[in-house]
């Protein structure tokens, strides 16, 4: 077995036969029925599961590789944009070469949605998509960690245990990420694990340790890292955040009771509601890659968050959530009716105690802006 094979994504000829066999994990029918039909009742879509699974087992004969399949899916993340947004709008990607490999590290808001709408960004203009580190706890929702493999995912150990077992992991994640940059293709990770639910984007030192740990030995200071890898942060920006009521509810919880105990199902709860969810406007920065002298990981990490951050786009529902938590008059205007009224249903379906953590998510990301500026 290859030393990767338990992580790396699906390849070429893995690609049709790894779809034929989720259309036989009815979880998974009853997903890609959620979003082919999201109106229709549940008893009433089950009746066509079987219709279902014979038209998604056609397509995956046709698919011959991993692009075949996101040609296929860009015209479905088109729709729904469409159905879903006020639109996507992209800076900086033109300061990039559709040549090289590039690791791109961004903030993280939506499981699914950050590195698909930067992947068809990149695509539209001409760039080959990236490969995604995604964690393996999506491994308990079945058949999500084999979709999302078949689409250029590769796992990244998640919750092991004994300090010998977490650096064998990282060693792996390093040196397969090393492979895939050094074989000419892009990598996308999260500047943090797990998504940012109180709307404080920061880079976790550790992290950048990680990844450089495939280096070690002939790339030792962070400024020799760089050069090698053309480190690219991208700032990733949602005017409205679907899963920001189930943020503020764990966010609750965790003040509450010390911790919040994941249930099964939340993930794929939480990227039905990413995907299907409205978001307003949605803008990605790129910036150009990171050069410049660096005594260490910990100042890498303050030299990122500061890029990531001041290119958010501060939205009017994240100024409004500012004055609301200020005690301030505000109104929310300069959003699109459609903007305006999924906030508000969002906001009205907190209970009263969930509120100040909901409003925090979006007001945060002006607080996190003043405190990168430079004094």
């Amino acid at each position: 077995m290859d030393t990767f094979d338990d992580i790396r994504p699906y390849q070429d000829d893995e690609v049709g036969p790894a779809i034929a066999r989720l259309c036989n994990d009815r979880a998974f029918i009853a997903f890609a029925g959620r979003f082919a039909a999201p109106g229709v009742p549940t008893r009433l879509r089950a009746l066509a599961y079987p219709v279902l699974r014979v038209l998604i087992r056609r397509k995956a004969l046709r698919l011959r590789s991993v692009e075949d399949l996101q040609k296929l899916m860009s015209g479905y993340l088109k729709a729904l944009l469409q159905q879903t947004s006020d639109g996507m709008t992209v800076s900086g990607l033109d300061g990039l070469d559709p040549n090289s490999s590039y690791l791109f590290i961004s903030n993280h808001r939506d499981i699914a949605l950050d590195p698909t709408l930067l992947n068809y960004a990149i695509w539209l203009r001409g760039h080959a998509t990236t490969q995604v580190a995604i964690g393996d706890n999506l491994l308990g929702t079945g058949f999500l960690s084999h979709l999302m493999r078949v689409n250029k995912a590769f796992l990244v150990a998640r919750g092991v245990s004994g300090a010998k077992a977490q650096f064998k992991a990282m060693r792996q994640t390093s040196a397969y990420m090393r492979k895939t940059l050094e074989a000419g293709e892009s990598v996308w990770i999260a500047q943090r694990e797990g998504r940012s639910k109180d709307g404080m984007d920061r880079t976790e030192p550790a992290l950048l340790k990680m990844l450089q740990l495939a280096y070690r030995n002939d790339a030792r200071a962070v400024t020799d890292w760089l050069r090698r890898v053309r480190l690219v942060p991208v700032s990733i920006t949602y005017e409205i955040d679907p899963c920001a009521p189930s943020k503020a509810r764990e966010l609750y919880f965790t003040a509450k009771d010390g911790r919040y105990s994941k249930q099964p199902g939340d993930d794929i709860e939480s990227i039905e509601a990413g995907m299907r969810g409205f978001k307003g406007r949605i803008h990605l920065h790129f910036s150009p890659p990171i050069a410049g002298d660096f005594r260490d990981a910990d100042e890498l990490a303050r030299h990122l968050d500061g890029e990531i951050v001041s290119n958010l786009v501060a939205y009017p529902t994240h100024s409004y959530a500012r004055a609301r938590l200020c005690g301030s008059a505000a109104d929310l205007t300069d959003t699109s009716p459609r903007g305006r009224q999924a906030f508000f249903d969002d906001l009205n379906a907190c209970p009263l105690e969930h509120t100040p953590y909901f409003l925090r998510q979006y007001a945060n990301l002006v607080e996190n802006q003043l405190a990168v500026q430079p004094r």
